[in-house]
């Protein structure tokens, strides 16, 4: 008698997705078995099967975080995408 089975849509980043099929191949399973497998440990766990918290950031992080959001949305921060001009970018300052 074939088992019933029914059909589980997710939308993920495809980098994320990526990621996961990488690493999971690593130890011989899919992305599929591994979402099977954390679905199975939530119901034995009746919840997620791991602590999920919120992150706690203090006072610095927070204003670190708040800056590189400014920045990454400056238009007139400049930005690189070579590591050569970067670094003599970086010397001519010396």
């Amino acid at each position: 008698m074939a088992t019933k089975t029914a059909m589980l849509h997710i939308r993920i980043e495809p980098e994320i997705k990526e990621e996961a099929d990488y690493i999971f191949g690593q130890i011989g399973i899919t992305t599929s078995d591994a979402v099977k497998i954390f679905l199975h440990k939530a119901i034995y766990s009746s919840g997620f099967p791991f602590e999920v918290t919120a992150p706690t950031y203090n006072a610095e992080t927070i204003a670190a975080m708040k800056e590189a959001k400014r920045i990454a949305h400056d238009p007139n921060v400049k930005g690189y995408t070579d590591m050569d001009e970067l670094m003599k970018d970086l010397l001519a300052d010396e």
